[in-house]
């Protein structure tokens, strides 16, 4: 007999596998000594009130097998002498499109600009200690995309664009614990999904797909409004090839501006989106754990607490939102710039997330009013905005020496909300430094001014989050793509170029690995179709 229960448990009981089992076990009427087996479907941390407590969903399965966790697994068959289809992008959009063409019977050819997942981090290490950013390999370009190594977040409110709990399986099939099945917010954490990313490149490989790195794209195969390719750069002499296939799924992320660039010159219509920009503001994670659990420490069994803030302000007669946004418990700031002379910080956390420092971007949204000073660059205005403020942010942070830096500007929060520069900074979990500057000689007004006003309000609905406890690091300029790549609502081609299918992220089209993830594999199953009935 199957038996689901629902359960509200204090966490030493919900958190703890033996204390669950048994309780569990004993609101059943059930001998602890049986061989049922217990199994949760969903946990969740209500930290509301004064008693925290977890909301746990679970099946109990007595005097009856359980049935497999996963029903996806890894895919089979071999599809070497299959059509094939082009994937620019080997984050989380291409190398779910590439598993799902295989699966489909179409072969992938997954090309990548970057490193492998295991060759990216001798460039990061560049980046973190020698301020050195390698533009085709950082912490946004490479093997896995910007999530592998800035986190690994499961989150998502895309519930409806696809089946969120096959994707969740398909990383489990690849090595990620099953705790993602389980968790309201699931993460693998930026130290295992490495290794999960490199065994989705094994499932391709294995199955005849292609995978290539260090292969940039520099042109597109257009005819008569026809995708029927790309032209790449590989090796150390950056020999030209084309390559051709029945599709080209173009997921390079929200970083990748020369691609955007490539678009508008070749005429391939985008247009420009809403973003938003600001800044990370760290905590120590003890703090952040008694703001929100309401205790002196979170003790043994209790996550490092999270938080989401969001409030509306008014700049210049303008309405603007400011909003938390990537929240890192026990993480770290990183630098994700993607070329040199700039500066960009992001935030992660390690599958423990037992750093003892915490982590959030803070952004105001973008406007069209903001974008006017860059209205000749059309649709790649906000790309310009992005631009110019992350090369101003790497020069105020490098200060008098006018070296290449990635130490970035900092102000701790009371100081910037009365206007004054910090005599001193805090400990920091951003490894290339920090400069004590006034960071509104950083950020324009337009971000600066709703910025203070969302501290304020974020101060009252957190007592203590407004305190000089806290400190600003800047800035945060890379929260989504700033431009949109238009596509048919019912095929996911572009709305104009025939076999192209915009794709995750960077088109505009996804918000985090799940939803991007989602996204891919909806656009292989489109141009499969589209293969099929020509």
């Amino acid at each position: 007999m199957i038996h689901h229960l629902s359960l509200t448990l204090a966490p030493e009981q919900a958190y703890d596998d033996a204390a669950f089992r048994e309780q569990a076990l004993k609101t059943l009427h059930v001998s602890a000594d049986s061989a049922a087996v217990v199994r949760k479907r969903r946990q969740s941390v209500d930290a509301r009130g004064r008693q925290i407590r977890v909301h746990v969903d679970a099946d109990v399965f007595v005097g009856e097998t359980p049935p497999a966790l996963i029903w996806y697994q890894k895919p089979s068959g071999n599809v070497s002498s299959a059509p094939q289809a082009i994937i620019v992008g080997a984050g989380p959009a291409g190398l779910f499109a590439a598993l799902r063409l295989i699966e489909l019977g179409i072969k992938p050819i997954v090309l990548e600009r970057g490193s492998d997942v295991r060759a990216r981090r001798r460039d990061l290490a560049a980046i973190n200690k020698d301020h050195i950013v390698n533009p085709e390999s950082n912490y946004c370009f490479g093997e896995g995309g910007a999530g592998t190594y800035s986190d690994g977040k499961l989150y998502t409110r895309s519930t409806k664009r696809g089946d969120v709990r096959r994707i969740l399986e398909l990383f489990v099939a690849h090595g990620a614990t099953e705790e993602i099945l389980v968790d309201a917010h699931p993460h693998i954490g930026t130290n295992k999904l490495p290794n999960v990313v490199a065994e989705m490149r094994e499932s391709i490989l294995r199955a005849g797909g292609e995978v290539r790195f260090n292969t940039k794209v520099v042109d597109f195969l257009l005819s008569e409004g026809e995708m029927n390719g790309v032209v790449v750069t590989t090796g150390p002499d950056s020999q030209l090839e084309e390559l051709t296939g029945i599709g080209v799924i173009l997921a390079t992320g929200h970083s990748a501006r020369d691609i955007f660039h490539l678009l508008q010159d070749r005429s391939v219509r985008i247009e420009a989106k809403p973003f938003a920009m600001g800044v990370r503001i760290e905590h120590q994670q003890s703090l952040i754990d008694q703001f929100q659990y309401h205790r002196p420490d979170r003790g043994d069994y209790l996550p490092a607490a999270s938080y989401s803030l969001v409030t509306q302000t008014r700049f210049n007669g303008v309405e603007r939102g400011v909003f938390s946004f990537c929240m890192c418990p026990g993480g770290f700031i990183v630098p994700a710039a993607t070329a040199p002379g700039e500066l960009v910080v992001n935030g992660m956390s390690p599958s423990r997330r037992d750093s003892k420092y915490a982590n959030s971007g803070l952004v105001v949204a973008i406007t069209d009013t903001d974008l006017r000073p860059y209205a000749d660059e059309g649709p790649l205005a906000g790309l310009a905005l992005q631009q110019e403020l992350e090369r101003w942010a790497c020069r105020v942070g490098a200060g008098d020496s006018g070296n290449p830096s990635q130490t970035a500007p900092a102000q701790r929060v009371e100081d910037f909300v009365k206007g004054r520069v910090s005599d001193a900074l805090l400990p920091t979990s951003y490894q290339p430094g920090l400069a004590s500057v006034d960071m509104y000689d950083v950020l324009p007004d337009h971000i600066a001014q709703p910025l203070r006003q969302g501290l304020r309000d974020f101060g009252k609905k957190m007592r203590g989050y407004l305190s000089n406890d806290g400190q600003l690091i800047g800035i945060e300029s890379r929260t989504s793509s700033p431009v949109r790549i238009p596509r048919q609502r019912d095929t996911c081609e572009h709305v104009a170029v025939r076999r192209l299918f915009p794709c995750g992220e960077g088109a505009g089209y996804a918000g985090g690995i799940v939803s991007a993830a989602m996204d891919g594999e909806r656009c292989a199953e489109e141009l499969v179709k589209l293969y099929k009935r020509v």
